[in-house]
């Protein structure tokens, strides 16, 4: 039988299982410079925060199990930036290569169009391969780069940003 795998908006039940996700991005690997993982606390804060500013926030499902989610967040705080979101993207680790970033930041980039965002940014560790050529074939370029920005695990690492209209 076929995997079923669905698209869903945020909702509080989601909190447990993208906590344990994210936890093991900070604790495993650059993808975020976070250094200590937030708790399930922090966590439905940022992601009720998101979705009260009228921000995307999407989970992807497989057989009813959270693999994936993303959000479109603030770019700056500042309110000439509010036109700009910054894109973030976290897949399972045994889901990766499946294709489920792109159904992610496909249903992302229509859904921030439709909440009145005009560009998307997205701030990439510059070893993260997969993601950047993500990004690529979605249309986004390459728009600067900055050198040794983040310490994590015991060496620099570069940060690429990438841009896109939508």
């Amino acid at each position: 039988m076929a995997s079923r795998v669905v698209l869903n908006a945020f909702s509080w039940e989601h909190v447990p299982a993208i906590t344990t996700l994210y936890r093991h991005y900070v604790e495993t690997s650059v993808a975020t410079f976070d250094l200590e993982p937030p708790g399930e606390r922090a966590m439905a804060d940022k992601f009720g925060a998101m979705v009260e500013a009228g921000h995307p926030v999407i989970v992807l499902e497989v057989d009813g199990a959270l693999r994936g989610y993303a959000y479109a967040s603030t770019y700056r705080p500042r309110p000439a930036y509010r036109f700009t979101c910054e894109d973030s993207i976290y897949i399972h680790p045994e889901a990766v290569g499946q294709g489920h970033g792109t159904l992610l930041l496909d249903a992302l980039i229509e859904q921030s169009r439709t909440a009145g965002f005009k560009q998307m940014i997205a701030v990439i560790t510059a070893g993260s391969s997969g993601s950047i050529a993500l990004h690529e074939r979605f249309g986004f370029h390459h728009i600067g780069r900055h050198e040794k920005l983040g310490y994590k695990f015991d060496s620099w690492h570069d940060i690429v940003h990438m841009q896109r209209a939508l």
